[in-house]
């Protein structure tokens, strides 16, 4: 048995002082020159006094022309020569780490899931496109060519390095949720017929390269995290038992937690409304949707297991660590509510945390709804102001989607004076 308030010895040696993560969102509240910026440092303050074992950030792109959202934090190689970006990145490491607990970066690349009004041009494993049933908010992405996989395994691994020098304590490695290397991973996604597609060991080939090429970068005591889906919940995609083979693959290479989720943009099991789901009605009404799944990939696994999805209450973190098969619990959107929740629940307050949720016709609009009420806590915490729990999801939605057009604006101003 697993209690949430004992520590966590990595594979590396560093330990974490319980097993409460603050799991990744993407907060898309860059500064100018997608750096991070003093509404970041407040937000991270906060989580950093909050208590948690461990704080992954949101999604940190390894390349300028390739974001999730035109507010995201951008880190390379060349911002170890920017004197200003490496210092604000500094402040954000130092920040982080200001708790008890450890400071990880999530390294991403979108791939096809880049949104239409960024303007860039999209890569995948193949040429295929999102489809949401909305047009205009994704193109088609073309397939990358073998010598520009092996550039993005290099950038993977140079970001990682920049992140270990400007003072965080690990990486974790972004291969779930339909990004780039879930896309590799993925046969509904990855149509190849070369050394990089076809079978589950040529697919999962970008993957291990990057996680080879990164701890080659690094120190051995620097974190290494992997997060993974436990399956893409679409017919015919990457499902449980390709994850405990991938994970299997893993052992050995140095990596210290593979966190187990699941979904992408057009099957957001993530959200909890996967489109395509074989699980009971019963499995899928609870929280931490991928526990059942989790539990049975971690068999496979010699690296401590995370597992994130819905936790909202204390009792479903206590039970899922209960049986020793799972180590970490990810909680994202109630520390959106609620930053301080592992003090809180060592004190034994406020064991479960609610908050108004998004209820349109449309799935599709409750997920994005949804999404925009996490993001406008996030900015109120980063303006230094309380959460929100009851705004309007109709007022909420509109407004991000203001923010995000004056966004874009900017984005694409910065990276027409960058040379990609």
């Amino acid at each position: 048995m697993n209690d949430m308030f004992s520590p966590l010895t990595l594979p590396n040696g560093s330990q974490f002082p319980n097993r409460l993560c603050k799991a990744a969102m993407e907060e898309n509240m860059c500064d100018a020159g997608q750096i991070p910026g003093p509404r970041l440092f407040n937000l991270y303050r906060k989580w950093a006094e909050g208590g948690a074992g461990l704080i992954l950030s949101g999604n940190v792109m390894i390349t300028p022309d390739a974001l999730t959202g035109p507010g995201g934090i951008v880190l390379t190689k060349e911002t170890l020569g920017d004197e200003h970006a490496a210092a604000r990145f500094k402040q954000w490491a130092k920040i982080g780490t200001s708790g008890a607990g450890q400071f990880w970066l999530q390294l991403n690349h979108p791939g096809r899931q880049v949104f239409a009004a960024q303007d860039t041009e999209l890569v995948s494993a193949s040429a295929t496109q999102v489809s949401l049933g909305v047009d205009g908010l994704f193109t088609r992405a073309r397939a990358l060519e073998g010598d520009e996989i092996k550039a993005l395994v290099t950038r993977f691994a140079e970001t990682a390095e920049a992140a270990q020098a400007l003072g965080f304590d690990g990486v974790q490695i972004h291969a779930a949720h339909g990004y780039l290397l879930s896309q590799f991973l993925s046969p509904l996604t990855n149509l190849r017929t070369d050394e990089w597609g076809g079978s589950l060991e040529n697919r999962a080939r970008f993957l291990l390269a990057v996680i080879d090429a990164v701890r080659a970068r690094v120190r051995p005591s620097f974190g290494l995290g992997v997060k993974l889906n436990s399956a893409d919940f679409q017919k015919g995609g990457f499902d449980k038992d390709d994850a405990a083979q991938v994970v299997t693959w893993m052992n050995g290479r140095g990596v210290d937690i593979a966190e187990l989720s699941g979904g992408s943009y057009e099957s957001p099991a993530m959200m909890g409304r996967p489109a395509y789901d074989t699980r009971s009605e019963s499995t899928k009404a609870r929280e931490l949707y991928f526990l059942d799944f989790a539990q049975e990939i971690a068999q496979a696994a010699n690296m401590p297991i995370m597992v994130t999805g819905g936790v909202t209450k204390k009792s479903t973190a206590a039970d899922a660590l209960e049986d020793g098969k799972i180590d970490l619990i990810g909680i994202a959107r109630a520390m959106a509510y609620a930053p301080d929740l592992p003090n809180l629940w060592r004190a034994g307050a406020r064991e479960h945390v609610t908050w108004r949720a998004a209820k349109f016709k449309k799935n599709i609009l409750n997920s994005i709804g949804n999404m925009a009420l996490t993001k406008n806590s996030l900015h109120l915490m980063g303006a230094d102001k309380p959460p929100a729990l009851t705004a309007s999801p109709l007022i909420v939605l509109i407004k991000d989607r203001l923010r995000i057009k004056r966004l874009t604006k900017r984005y694409k101003t910065w990276l027409a004076k960058q040379s990609l």
